[in-house]
């Protein structure tokens, strides 16, 4: 553990931080797109919908803003993600290792991610990467647009962390975001 002494809690992102879910999610967008009748671009363009709200994705890639179809893909996104997607995943080396250490010196270790709560709940059991984490915190299904901002925020209020003791860490530009508008 090489983290200055204050940090007392570290925020973590789950798809591309904790765990690899490219071929899960990419299968899952396919799946989506054929099932809308829609052709999908090759696999390694749509790795880039990795980590920021699905919605946004399906909005460009259907190239519409029309709630229904949008929520159709969900729909259907949701349906093989939840029994075959979930698991075409996997942890990134040394990641419950690192967990491991961060958690026998002491910090606070939160899942915060804009992937559905129950999903990533499943995940975190799954992957056995739950007794690192003193909570986990992600949207539930109904919120087609989660905010990682916000996310970040009822983290840190929920457990009343000060954001100058915390740190974030993702791999994205919503991550940054996230934490530069928590001041964390």
């Amino acid at each position: 553990d090489s983290l200055p002494a204050f940090v007392r809690s570290i925020f973590i992102d789950l798809d591309g931080t904790l765990t690899d879910p490219r071929e899960g999610i990419v299968r899952c967008i396919q799946h989506a797109l054929t099932r809308l009748g829609r052709s999908s671009p090759p696999a390694h363009e749509l790795e880039r919908f990795i980590g920021p709200p699905l919605a946004r994705a399906f909005q460009e890639l259907l190239g519409t803003q029309d709630p229904v179809q949008i929520d159709a893909a969900l729909a259907a996104y949701r349906a093989r993600f939840a029994t075959v997607g979930i698991f075409e995943n996997h942890v990134l080396p040394e990641i419950p290792a690192a967990l491991a250490r961060l958690h026998r010196a002491g910090r606070e270790l939160y899942l915060v991610t804009v992937k559905p709560r129950p999903f990533a709940e499943r995940i975190a059991d799954h992957f056995e990467l739950r007794r690192h984490l003193r909570a986990i915190h992600g949207p539930d299904l109904t919120n087609r647009a989660p905010d990682k901002a916000l996310i970040l925020r009822e983290a840190l209020e929920a457990h009343g962390d000060d954001p100058r003791s915390a740190v974030m860490v993702g791999d994205r530009a919503d991550d940054v975001a996230a934490a530069r508008q928590n001041r964390v």
